[in-house]
């Protein structure tokens, strides 16, 4: 290990960090899709088939990955005293800066699809956030079970995924270290 400290962001964090916006978005293009006038299938069939898509998406963002995440939580290793811990502001304000432009270009997509199937591609976008969000609470559970929080290097994840090709693996830290609770939530 080096001398000098690495800069670390919470695993949790940057995975929930999509969450919310991926959240709002489609459920506003969503909303935009349910009172168009005219499309091409109907509103009652493009809601049922979004409400599908809905699901699928939501257990495929959750289940992604998985097995990946918990074998580096099983190898994580212990955090240096040198590393930096990196602020949840920072790293939420990081992760969608850096993917500002696709947020808004699916949700221009989302929203435009609703010609052709009112809603579908808002509650997918709205699917994804919400698969997002239960996979970070179910890194909480891990990090709780573990009574550690995971960290991982911020050079390694420059797109975003905590689990990358780039990742080789995670860092861990007693339960009180850093500003965001197990699961990358506000700490109270």
């Amino acid at each position: 290990m080096s001398r000098g400290g690495q800069a670390l962001a919470r695993v949790a964090v940057i995975v929930r960090a999509g969450a919310a916006p991926l959240w709002w978005l489609g459920l506003l293009a969503a909303g935009i899709g349910a009172v168009l006038p005219v499309s091409l299938t109907g509103r009652r069939i493009g809601l049922l088939a979004g409400a599908a898509l809905f699901l699928l998406t939501a257990a495929a963002v959750l289940l992604a990955r998985r097995r990946r995440y918990a074998h580096f939580a099983k190898a994580a290793s212990r955090a240096a005293k040198a590393d930096f811990l990196q602020v949840r502001s920072v790293t939420v304000r990081t992760w969608r800066r850096a993917r500002r432009w696709w947020l808004v270009l699916a949700f221009v997509a989302a929203a435009g699809s609703s010609f052709a199937l009112p809603g579908a591609g808002g509650l997918l976008m709205a699917g994804a956030g919400v698969g997002l969000w239960l996979k970070a609470v179910w890194l909480g559970r891990l990090e709780r079970t573990g009574d550690a929080l995971l960290w991982v290097r911020t050079d390694w994840v420059p797109r975003g995924a905590p689990v990358g090709k780039g990742v080789r693996g995670f860092r861990a830290t007693g339960p009180g270290a850093g500003d965001a609770a197990p699961g990358g939530a506000r700490r109270r």
